[in-house]
């Protein structure tokens, strides 16, 4: 029976930056229910970089990433901009509050002198000219082959079957073979809380939220050079893809059980719905519509870190909808408190307290 240093459960882009970060420093075995990995939350991001998303507690975890982002060729120029109507003031005054110290750019400006067609009663408008597409599929395929030169071997079809303690570690079933490990990295995304009632940890009450997206073309088509545009209000947001297309999401939190998550056809009218009350754009086609789950803590930061009852087992969790956005730095972070050591410079302002898991008591 082989063993490893830490056992990493999940190869999205959670797992996957964690074991690339790791695999230097100790022997990594990144293990994966599905056939490929990535297959749920982390292949169906809608694709941007924005330091606001998220919040506040979020922000420097984006903000630090931003480098390695940019240096390793993941980021392209977007631009976002947020939107409302005159009973949205109040929630743009907060949003300019919250981020007034964080170093982030917000400019109120006209967004009816932005997007062409916007209707008239959208008056306010923020621009965060920091806003990037940010290409997943490369950064992920990036961290696994990171992974894998490391020495990192990665194990598909391995559903967690059963983890108990063993030998001063852990003993790791799935379906086809069984492993030992000294550490268990819990990165499995939705199905986190499970995988901590298999392995026998109590659960921190992480939940599920399905999130909406469809691909749609427009008349006239997205005009170029168009920015993200979102909601102040959090109703909807929208951006420019390539071929004149745009993406769509009612920004909905419908909750949901871990599954493979798959759009419903009245979450999608919602989404154009809305859409056609902020554009007098026409809906030519939908191209495309897909769901991926959001997955929280109860105060929904991100979950890093040890738990409190065993030293052994650690959380790396509960991600939300920033979880590629925040990858590089959350990673880094991850790997400095696993292999206990001193975080790099990139990620060592960051208080990591604020995102440990003993903060549930």
């Amino acid at each position: 029976m082989k063993r490893f240093d830490v056992a990493i459960i999940g190869a999205g882009i959670a797992g996957a930056s964690l074991a690339a970060e790791l695999a230097a420093h100790a022997s990594v075995l990144l293990i994966e229910a599905e056939d490929a990995p990535g297959y749920h939350a982390t292949g169906r991001s809608a694709a941007f970089w924005s330091e606001t998303y998220g919040g506040p507690g979020v922000q420097p975890l984006t903000s630090a990433s931003g480098a390695y982002l940019i240096g390793n060729g993941f980021l392209e120029p977007l631009g976002s901009l947020h939107i409302g109507r005159a009973d949205d003031a109040a929630a743009a005054d907060a949003f300019i509050a919250e981020f007034a110290t964080s170093g982030i750019s917000l400019k109120r400006v006209d967004p009816r002198a932005i997007v062409p067609g916007l209707r008239a009663d959208w008056t306010i408008g923020i621009s965060e000219p920091s806003c990037a597409y940010i290409d997943v599929a490369g950064l992920h395929q990036h961290y696994l082959a990171r992974a894998r030169r490391g020495g990192a071997e990665i194990a598909l079809r391995a559903g967690l079957v059963a983890a108990a303690r063993e030998n001063g570690g852990w003993r790791i079933e799935t379906p086809g073979a069984t492993w030992q490990a000294g550490i268990i990295a819990n990165a499995a995304g939705a199905w986190a809380d499970e995988v901590a009632r298999i392995a026998g940890i109590a659960p921190l009450g992480l939940d599920a939220f399905r999130r909406t997206m469809a691909q749609l073309r427009t008349d006239p088509a997205t005009p170029d050079g168009m920015p993200h545009v979102a909601h102040i209000g959090g109703s909807f947001y929208f951006k420019p893809e390539a071929g004149g297309r745009l993406w769509l999401s009612p920004h909905d939190e419908i909750p949901s059980q871990p599954c493979d998550s798959a759009p419903e056809e009245i979450d999608v009218a919602i989404a154009i719905d809305r859409f056609e009350h902020v554009v007098d754009w026409r809906v030519a086609a939908v191209e495309r519509r897909w769901a991926g789950l959001r997955t929280f803590a109860p105060d929904r930061l991100p979950v890093i870190g040890f738990d409190g009852g065993v030293d052994d087992f650690f959380w790396f969790a509960g991600q939300g909808g920033f979880g590629i956005q925040t990858a590089p730095a959350a990673a880094m972070l991850a790997a400095s408190l696993l292999r206990r050591a001193a975080p790099p410079e990139a990620v060592a302002a960051i208080d990591s307290t604020r995102y440990a898991p003993t903060r549930f008591g």
